[in-house]
């Protein structure tokens, strides 16, 4: 059987920026198993998989290890592939999710996605999660992920993890974001997930599900702008709409091609 597959570079406006994603469209689900083991050849933090339903795209999002409930970057990747190469006609995409329909608008070559908003609530610093980090958080909080708040941008870039430690630690689905305000924008984060092939994702659209409303409410403003700072950069615009928030960013297609599968 042969498939076609797109790689995209999302949340960046230049090719080697922002998070990688591969895109598969398919007429009928294959068996997860094998959707999986696509998802390990891409070697990427995420694999996207969708049906044109017509009215909506049924989309789902595949890590090398697990299937994932919501992932922010494979979503952008996904609406950029379908207008700026499968010339999909409405400038509204209604994505079908484990997540609920999610909706995307295209812009000014800008994606728009508009997602559920998971506001963090007080929590107690995990100790494996202590003992993995290389400086401690000011606050803990946690909704899917846990979202650790430090004093600084400095602190977020310099931040190390002992995988020793780290791997031990069980969030199935979730990760850990580390996060401060911004010099240059509003707010930065990073996003580390244990257990993972891929420690530490470049940029991660359902994390900023709990940063926006954290942030909103921390600085009192509902439009923000945010930076993930892995060495790859991603830039985001924020809005907080009380129960959904707005992520929206650029993308790139990196290669269009195929690959066949037994």
């Amino acid at each position: 059987m042969k498939l076609e597959l797109y790689q995209i570079d999302a949340f960046t406006n230049r090719i080697f920026g922002g998070n990688p994603a591969c895109v598969v469209p398919l007429k009928e689900w294959l068996p997860d198993h094998l959707l999986l083991q696509i998802a390990k050849e891409n070697a990427v933090a995420e694999t996207a998989f969708f049906i044109d339903k017509g009215e909506k795209i049924h989309l789902r999002w595949f890590t090398p290890d697990i299937e994932m409930d919501l992932c922010g970057h494979a979503t952008l990747a996904t609406a950029h592939c379908l207008k700026s190469i499968l010339n999909y006609p409405n400038e509204t995409i209604i994505f079908e999710t484990l997540s609920g329909d999610l909706t995307v608008e295209v812009r000014d070559d800008f994606y728009f996605l508009d997602f559920p908003s998971r506001m963090p609530i007080k929590s107690e610093l995990p100790e494996l999660i202590s003992k993995s980090l290389s400086s401690q958080p000011l606050e803990t909080y946690k909704a899917r992920d846990y979202v650790l708040v430090f004093e600084s941008e400095y602190d977020i870039k310099h931040l190390k993890i002992n995988r020793q430690y780290f791997d031990q630690i069980n969030l199935d689905p979730g990760g850990v974001i580390v996060t401060a305000k911004g010099n240059n924008c509003d707010f930065v984060s990073r996003f580390f997930t244990p257990q993972a092939t891929i420690l530490e994702d470049p940029v991660t659209g359902s994390a900023h599900c709990s940063l926006i409303p954290f942030w909103a409410n921390r600085l009192d403003k509902n439009e923000l702008k945010a930076i993930q700072l892995s060495d790859r950069i991603g830039n985001l615009n924020c809005s907080n709409k009380v129960d959904r928030v707005i992520i929206s960013g650029q993308a790139r297609t990196y290669s269009v091609g195929c690959f066949w599968i037994d």
